[in-house]
C-alpha cells in the first residue's frame, strides 16, 4: 500500500491509533477522536447566518474523563511530521494541555509546553509514543502537585447519565480551580462572559471537592432570590437532600450544601446577621455569584459573610471583574486563574453574536432650550438652559420622545418578527411604565390578543414581577415585551430575547456588559442565534471602551422616516455622521441628582423630536465592527480563499462535486441566498453560485442559469446520447435552468418527476452504463455548463 497515496483519516487509523494503543493508552476510556471543541462562530448577513466552521482536533489524550493531557494534530503523508504542529499548538493552548504531537503517519513531532523535558521539541518514532503514567507524571510536576495532590484531584465530575460533558473551557475552568483548590490557594477569582455556564461551572467544582471530602459544608451566595432558585432546580439539582436554601431566617446545621441571598443571613441590626449562628469554621468553601457586585466592597454586607468566615476558601464567579478606585474584586481574590470573554463566546460559536441599530434623535444631540418663562405640563417653571441627552428622561421628559421611541422599537418587530421576545431598558420606573403606555398604544392588536403582550417588570410592580418567569420561559408566548429599569439587568437567563432597547444611562461597563449578556444566549430549538440592540441613549459607544471585549455585528443609524430594520446591505458610507459627540463620556457618569437637592423631573408635551440619523454594522470575523456591504464582503472572503480568477476556476473544474465548493464557501460566510437575492436584483436574472463568485469577486460579466443551459443545446452536446440518457440529460439541463447545479449532483432527482416519467431510476442508471456511466455523464455535462 502505498502510504503518500493514505487520505488523513487512513493515517490516523492505521498508524497514529496503534501506535498511542501500543503506549498503554486506553481507547475507550483515555483517547478521544475528531472532537469538535468550538461549534463555530455564527455569521450574520441580513436576515440570515450561517456558522463558521468548528475548531476540531484529531486526537485528545485524557488521563481521566475530563482531565485531557495532550493532543495530537494528524496530516497525511504527503506533509511533513511537523507540519500539523502550529494548528495543534493552537488547540493545546485552547484545551489548556501541555502535551502536543504532530504525525504524518512516520513518527510524531513531541511539542512540551510544560518545560518538564530537557527540550521543547523531539522528534519520535512511532513506538516511542509517551505512556499515560509517563505524561501524567509530567502534567503533575508542571502542575506542582505532589502524590497526596494527585489523588485529590482525580476526584470525577458528576455524569447525569446523558453523555452529557462540560465545554472545553467550563472544564478548563473547574480543573484549574480544583488544582488551586489542592494546592492550598484561598482566593480564586473565575471570570466568564454571561450566558457561559457560570452555574454548572460552580457546580461541578462544588461537587468535585465534596465528592472527594475535600470541603464538606460550602455555602453558594447570590444576590437575587430567582438566581438561587434557578441554581436550586437546575444545576445544583444532584445535590438532592444535602442541600438546603436558606430561607426565612432559620438556620439548620444538619445540611451540608447551603445556597443563600446574601440578603437573607445579614442585616443592619446585629440580631439580624443569623450568619453568625453558625460557627466561624462552618464553612470551608463559599462560592460567590456575580462577585463583582457588593462582595469586593470593603464595607460591603458579603465582605462580611466573607470576612466572619475567612478560614473557608472563596471562590468568586463574575462576567465582569468590578475595578474602580473605591472598589477592587481583584485586590481581594487576587488576578482570575481563568477568565473566558464574550468576544471568545462569539468567535467559538457558543455565545450569539448581534447587531446595532443606533438612533439619534434632534433634541438629544443638538440640545433644547426652553422659551423664556416656559411651564411645563404640570405647571412646573422650566429652568433656562440648554438640555440635551444626559437630560433626558432624568431631568427632562419630552413624551414625543418616548412615543417615537416605542415607534422605531414597534417599526422594527412589524417588519421582522412582532413575537420576538424584547427587553426596553429605561432609566426609571416611571420611565418604564410611560414606555409600557406608549407601547400599548401602538400595538392594540396584539394587545386585544392578549394584556400581557406588553409587561413593565421593575421591583414595585406584583403583577409584572409574577410575569418574569414567563418572559424567561421559552415555551411562553407573552409577555413579549418587558420595559424595565434595573430589575432585569442581571441574572435573567433569558435564552429567547431577540431584541434589547437601551433608552437609559448607562453608567458603568460592568452594567453595559450585564446589559448586552441578556441577549447573549443562544437557542437553536427556537431559532435564536443572534440578536439586535437598538440604541437611543448612545451606550454602544462603550463598544469603542478597551474594556468591551466583543463588538457588534451590525451597527445602522437610519434617517428621518428611514426603517428602523437595518438593510441586508448596509453601505460602508456613512455621510460623516459621527459615532461620538462633543460631551462624550458626559452622560455615561451622569447620576440624575446632585447630593442633598430633589431632582426635578420637567414634562413637555409638546414639542415635536425627529429622527437626524440611524447606522448599521456587523460583527466581522476579527470582532471588529464592519460597515462593508454584502457585495464588499463576498468578495473579501472569496480572495482570502483563491487567489486569482483562474485559481478559482481550476478549483471549480477539479471539485468532484461544485456542492462540497458551495458549502466550503458558506462556512466561510458566504450568504449565498442574501448574496443571489441582491445580485440578481441588479442583474435581473437568476445567477448560480458559480456566476455570482465571477462577478462578484473577479469583475466577470454574469451569464443566467437559463443562457448557460441554452449555450449547451446550441453546442449540440447531447448528440452522442439517445433515447433514455438523452432524455433525462435533457431534462438534467432544464432542472439547471431552473433550480441550479447542487440539484443535478444529488441522485436523488431521478425519483422525482420529469425523471419518473422515463423509467425506475435504476433502468435510468443502467441507460448510461451503470453508476460509473452516470457519474461520468454528470460531469460532462458540468464541463460544458461551465466552459468558458
Amino acid at each position: 500500500m502505498d502510504k503518500k497515496s493514505l487520505s488523513e483519516r487512513d493515517i490516523c487509523s492505521k498508524y497514529i491509533a496503534p501506535s498511542v494503543q501500543q503506549a498503554g493508552w486506553d481507547m475507550h476510556k483515555q483517547v478521544r477522536e475528531e472532537v469538535s471543541f468550538t461549534k463555530g462562530r455564527i455569521i450574520v448577513r441580513g436576515k440570515l447566518h450561517s456558522r463558521g466552521e468548528a475548531r476540531r482536533a484529531d486526537f485528545i489524550l485524557y488521563h481521566q474523563a475530563n482531565l485531557p493531557i495532550a493532543v495530537i494534530e494528524a496530516k497525511d503523508n504527503k506533509h511533513s511530521i511537523g507540519s500539523g504542529m502550529q494548528q495543534a499548538l493552537g488547540y493545546a493552548e485552547a484545551l489548556d494541555v501541555p502535551f502536543v504531537f504532530s504525525s504524518n503517519g512516520d513518527g510524531f513531532l513531541f511539542h512540551d509546553r510544560s518545560g518538564t523535558g530537557s527540550q521543547v521539541e523531539t522528534e519520535l518514532t512511532l513506538d516511542q509514543f509517551p505512556s499515560p503514567t509517563e505524561l501524567w507524571q509530567r502534567y503533575c510536576q508542571w502542575k506542582g502537585l505532589d502524590n497526596t495532590a494527585q489523588h485529590k484531584i482525580e476526584a470525577p465530575y458528576y455524569d447525569d447519565g446523558s453523555g452529557r460533558m462540560p465545554r472545553y473551557y467550563q472544564m478548563n475552568a473547574i480543573n484549574r480551580t480544583v488544582e488551586a483548590v489542592v494546592r492550598g490557594q484561598d482566593r480564586i477569582l473565575l471570570v466568564m462572559a454571561t450566558g457561559t455556564g457560570k452555574t454548572y461551572t460552580a457546580f461541578q467544582i462544588i461537587w468535585r471537592l465534596w465528592k472527594s471530602k475535600q470541603k464538606k459544608r460550602i455555602l453558594f451566595l447570590a444576590d437575587r432570590n430567582i438566581l438561587v432558585d434557578q441554581t436550586k432546580n437546575n444545576d445544583f439539582k444532584p445535590f438532592g437532600q444535602a442541600m438546603t436554601k436558606i430561607a426565612k431566617r432559620q438556620i439548620d446545621t444538619s445540611y451540608e450544601i447551603y445556597l443563600s441571598l446574601y440578603q437573607a443571613v445579614t442585616g443592619t441590626d446585629e440580631e439580624m446577621n443569623i450568619y453568625k449562628q453558625f460557627s466561624r469554621d462552618f464553612f470551608d468553601l463559599i462560592v460567590i455569584d456575580e462577585c463583582h457586585r457588593g462582595s469586593a466592597s470593603e464595607d460591603s454586607a458579603w465582605r462580611e459573610i466573607l470576612d466572619y468566615f475567612s478560614s473557608a476558601t472563596h471562590v468568586g464567579l463574575t462576567a465582569t471583574p468590578k475595578e474602580t478606585k473605591e472598589v477592587s474584586s481583584i485586590t481581594y481574590f487576587g488576578e482570575p486563574i481563568y477568565s473566558y470573554t464574550l468576544k471568545q463566546g462569539i468567535e467559538d460559536g457558543f455565545l450569539a453574536p448581534y447587531k446595532v441599530v443606533r438612533i439619534d434623535f434632534d433634541k438629544d444631540l443638538q440640545g433644547w432650550r426652553p422659551p423664556k418663562g416656559m411651564l411645563d405640563k404640570n405647571g412646573e417653571l422650566i429652568e433656562d438652559r440648554i438640555y440635551n441627552l444626559k437630560d433626558m428622561d432624568r431631568t427632562l421628559v419630552i413624551e414625543a420622545r418616548t412615543q417615537l421611541v416605542a415607534q422605531k422599537v414597534t417599526e422594527l418587530l412589524k417588519a421582522t418578527d412582532p413575537f420576538q421576545k424584547t427587553i426596553v431598558f429605561c432609566d426609571d420606573i416611571n420611565h418604564a411604565e410611560r414606555m409600557r403606555q406608549a407601547l400599548v398604544n401602538l400595538n392594540p392588536e396584539r394587545v386585544a390578543e392578549n394584556r400581557k403582550y406588553v409587561m413593565r417588570i421593575t421591583g414595585d410592580d406584583q403583577e409584572g414581577k409574577a410575569e418574569l418567569d414567563n418572559f424567561i420561559n421559552p415555551e411562553e408566548r407573552y409577555p413579549v415585551i418587558a420595559t424595565t429599569s434595573k430589575l432585569m439587568t442581571t441574572g435573567v437567563d433569558a435564552q429567547t430575547c431577540k431584541l434589547i432597547v437601551l433608552d437609559q444611562h448607562i453608567k458603568s461597563m460592568t452594567e453595559f456588559k450585564q446589559i448586552i449578556g441578556r441577549g447573549t444566549r443562544i437557542n437553536e430549538d427556537y431559532g435564536k442565534y443572534w440578536f439586535t440592540i437598538m440604541d437611543f441613549k448612545k451606550a454602544t459607544e462603550l463598544f469603542a471602551d478597551p474594556a468591551f471585549d466583543g463588538d457588534p455585528v451590525v451597527i445602522y443609524a437610519p434617517e428621518g422616516d428611514d426603517s428602523p430594520v437595518p438593510p441586508d446591505d448596509p453601505l460602508a458610507d456613512e455621510d460623516g455622521i459621527s459615532a461620538g459627540n462633543d460631551n462624550e463620556g458626559d452622560d455615561l457618569d451622569f447620576t440624575g441628582e446632585d447630593e442633598g437637592k430633589k431632582r426635578i423631573k420637567y414634562v413637555i408635551d409638546n414639542v415635536p423630536i425627529y429622527v437626524i440619523a440611524e447606522r448599521v454594522q456587523y460583527y466581522g470575523p476579527d470582532g471588529r465592527l464592519i460597515t462593508e456591504s454584502l457585495h464588499d464582503y463576498t468578495r473579501a472572503c472569496v480572495q482570502k480563499q483563491f487567489v486569482s480568477l483562474d485559481d478559482f476556476l481550476r478549483r471549480w473544474s477539479d471539485a468532484e462535486q461544485k456542492k462540497v465548493i458551495i458549502e466550503e464557501m458558506a462556512v466561510q460566510g458566504v450568504m449565498w441566498e442574501a448574496l443571489a437575492e441582491e445580485v440578481e436584483k441588479k442583474q435581473g436574472k437568476p445567477l448560480d453560485p458559480f456566476d455570482l463568485i465571477c462577478h462578484v469577486a473577479f469583475d466577470q460579466p454574469a451569464l443566467s442559469r437559463r443562457e448557460r443551459a441554452e449555450q449547451v443545446k446550441k453546442r449540440n452536446y447531447f448528440a452522442k446520447y439517445s433515447g433514455a440518457a438523452r432524455q433525462v440529460l435533457e431534462a438534467l439541463l432544464d432542472k439547471y435552468a431552473d433550480t441550479g447545479i447542487e440539484h443535478i449532483e444529488d441522485i436523488k432527482i431521478l425519483q422525482l418527476d420529469p425523471f419518473s416519467q422515463f423509467g425506475a431510476p435504476i433502468e435510468l442508471v443502467k441507460a448510461f452504463g451503470g453508476k460509473a456511466g452516470y457519474n461520468k455523464a454528470i460531469h460532462e455535462l458540468e464541463d460544458e455548463l461551465y466552459a468558458s
